[in-house]
């Protein structure tokens, strides 16, 4: 009976105790209701001169009850002939006692051996009844390991020949491992004696997988055993990397010690990098998912609590902004009123903001190398015991190997700076993570990153161009770009775990605010000896003066999506500051390029009516026939404009940027293909050169 039945009987009731009448008996209160019961009949019985006859019957009728229940439920034989035999035996007791009266000792003496009797034979059966249950289980479960066996010994031999066949090496399997996804199997084999290795069956990645007729986007990949003479090959069969899964909802705490998820394997199990010692280097090309993938990483920093980070973007600090604004602007409230802290512990998205975090971070890691002396002699360690109270500083740098490649004297510093932090930081727990366009050898040729970012992520989004796979992952054979043409989608590899496929999750804009304030209280906060040494730079990070650039964008971006044919709100109008001779320069450009490719006509191919006015200004439309891109166009009257003076790289950058999207560097490529035909002039050297267009060159 339900509770719910049981209290509704109550109320109707009024009062009393409710009887639960269809509970079970145990042996003990079996055979005490059978003999109490019994002897109630007969005293009954006795008393009223009822047929002794009725009794017997009414054994005979709850014997054979008992036996049909029995027999629906399948008992043992055994439990059967208990139950019928307690039912009779009583039943015949009952009717010798209405014969011969129950209030004799006879009587009574022989009720309790047959109570006792009962109560032995029924706890007998009850234990039968478990054995027999707890082996029918067990038969059941050795039918079906029976079954698994067969397919793992079905698998084991199938891919024995296999390998035999296409790797003509003869291995025996020691065991195969379903994955609880349900996304394939592993294989665990010895490798035949006679030098063997695993890397022969790791080159043989595709023609293996193509051999078992896997689907595209599953590998069969290997990997090293518990000792060289074994092997594992992981074998996908579903691939999860073509679907989108969104970031776990779980933002529960991370630690730094336990690692980071970063993203999934194709056995949808989670790839972590455990980042206390190591850097980490994660090249993608435009559209592969790097911006994602660097959200992903923010989200997991963000979690731990012995992590801060640190964020440097010089592309408008794009890469923070989400995890700072919304926090700065209040736009996120906590259930105990408290404001909720930016997403990152510091952002700096122009070239002095990043020079004075780097110029922090070296300080910091100087000082904690005096100044925890003493705890580490405690410790019994040389490396510093990150915890909440002395947190790791992560150092997450967008782009970061463009700077370490770039030649320009200003971008020269950082990249000095930031390998600086690589080479003294590691054991004061100050580690970096480093994103770039490509793996390349200008970004891998570094001996510094190469020996220190052991956690390397290459997302290829089917790209190939600029994705060298082999010195991304040396010693790693049978990655293929076409392995991952999805979005996000890549190649993982830790000092733990091989170069292997896996997928980042997707994380969306209110994913980013919601770990934001789920976390904030769960932010360290940077130790005394690190906070002294950091100064004033890091104290004041979130000051007005500070952040004004965050705020410029953003209300340039609003103004743009609100009339994109207008200029953006420019705050840089309400500024003290004034107008440098760069800045009046590529402003004069801006208004040309504006007035001839925003809102201009077609230059005409006819003469104008004599008494049209011409527009006064540069005449850019006779640059048309010179190039074919407009933006070079404009970048050829923007050198024209400046004289003979000249400008430079930066200015006109600057100056195409908002009509054309073009970047410095594109603008430097241009000028340097230009000086070599002679359409320019270069003039000076460094961060001092001039390009003159030849119609301003001196002659000679």
């Amino acid at each position: 009976m339900s509770s719910t039945a049981t209290a509704k009987k109550k109320q109707e009731q009024g009062s009393g105790p409710v009887l639960d009448w269809s509970a079970g008996h145990g042996p003990v209160t079996g055979a005490l209701s059978a003999t109490t019961g019994a002897f109630a009949v007969a005293t009954t019985g006795a008393a009223t001169a009822m047929p002794p006859g009725w009794a017997l019957a009414v054994g005979a009728a709850g014997a054979l009850g008992h036996t049909v229940a029995g027999i629906r439920v399948r008992n043992a034989g055994r439990t059967l002939a208990t139950k019928a035999a307690s039912w009779l035996v009583g039943a015949g007791w009952t009717t010798w006692a209405m014969t011969n009266g129950p209030l004799t000792w006879a009587a009574l003496g022989s009720l309790a051996t047959i109570g006792v009797g009962i109560g032995a034979a029924a706890r007998s059966a009850t234990l039968y009844e478990e054995a027999r249950e707890d082996e029918a289980n067990a038969t059941e479960q050795r039918l079906i390991a029976a079954e698994l066996s067969a397919e793992r010994r079905a698998i084991a031999a199938e891919w024995v020949d296999r390998i035999q066949r296409v790797c003509s090496i003869t291995v025996r399997v020691v065991g195969v491992e379903m994955w609880e996804t349900g996304a394939g199997f592993s294989i665990d084999a010895e490798l035949p004696p006679g030098g063997a290795t695993w890397n022969k069956i790791a080159g043989e990645s595709p023609r293996l997988s193509a051999d078992a007729r896997l689907p595209h986007g599953c590998t069969a990949t290997a990997s090293p055993g518990i000792h060289q003479g074994r092997v594992i090959i992981d074998v996908t069969t579903v691939n999860v990397l073509e679907e989108v899964r969104n970031y776990p909802a779980d933002y529960g705490p991370l630690s730094v010690h336990t690692g980071i998820p970063w993203g999934y394997r194709t056995n949808a199990e989670q790839i972590r990098a455990y980042l206390r010692e190591q850097c980490a280097l994660i090249v993608g090309p435009t559209g592969s998912g790097k911006t994602n993938m660097v959200h992903n990483i923010l989200a997991g920093f963000s979690r731990a609590e012995d992590m801060l980070t640190w964020v440097i973007d010089l592309n408008a600090g794009s890469a923070g902004l989400p995890w700072v604004l919304p926090a700065l602007n209040g736009e996120l409230t906590r259930e105990d009123g408290k404001p909720v802290r930016p997403g990152v512990d510091w952002l700096a998205g122009t070239y002095d903001e990043a020079l004075l975090m780097l110029d922090a971070a070296v300080r910091v890691a100087k000082q904690r190398k005096m100044g925890y002396q003493d705890l580490l002699s405690r410790a019994n360690t040389d490396l510093l015991p990150v915890s909440a109270k002395i947190p790791q500083i992560m150092l997450v740098i967008d782009e970061g190997a463009e700077i370490l490649a770039s030649t320009d004297r200003q971008i020269r510093k950082l990249a000095e700076k930031i390998l600086e932090v690589i080479r003294i930081a590691r054991a004061m727990g100050v580690r970096t993570v480093i994103t770039a366009l490509g793996a390349t050898g200008s970004v891998l040729n570094n001996l510094m990153i190469r020996r220190e970012a052991k956690v390397r992520v290459a997302l290829t989004g089917g790209e190939t161009e600029g994705m060298d796979l082999s010195k991304m992952f040396p010693g790693s054979r049978g990655l293929r770009v076409d392995q991952a043409p999805h979005k996000g989608a890549g190649f993982m590899s830790t000092p733990e775990s091989p170069a292997a496929l896996f997928k980042a999750w997707r994380i969306l804009p209110n994913q980013i605010r919601e770990i934001t304030a789920a976390t904030s209280d769960r932010h360290p906060t940077l130790d005394d000896v690190s906070a002294k040494a950091a100064g004033p730079a890091y104290a004041r990070r979130w000051d007005a003066e500070r952040t004004v650039w965050m705020r410029e964008q953003v209300v340039a971006d609003d103004a743009e999506e609100a009339s994109p044919l207008t200029p953006g709100l420019r705050l840089s109008a309400l500024s003290d500051r004034q107008e440098s001779p760069e800045d009046a320069l590529a402003r004069r450009f801006r208004e040309e390029i504006d007035a001839q490719f925003g809102t201009a006509p077609e230059p005409r191919t006819t003469e104008p009516d004599d008494g049209a006015q011409q527009p006064a200004g540069l005449n850019l439309s006779a640059l048309r026939g010179e190039e074919d891109s407009p933006a070079q166009q404009a970048a050829l009257a923007a050198l024209i404009a400046a004289g003979p003076a000249g400008t430079g790289a930066s200015a006109i950058a600057r100056a195409l940027e908002e009509a054309f999207g073009t970047t410095r560097q594109t603008v430097v490529g241009w000028l340097k293909t230009w000086a070599k035909d002679g359409t320019v002039v270069r003039v000076g050297e460094g961060t001092k050169a001039r390009y003159v267009h030849r119609s301003h060159a001196p002659e000679g």
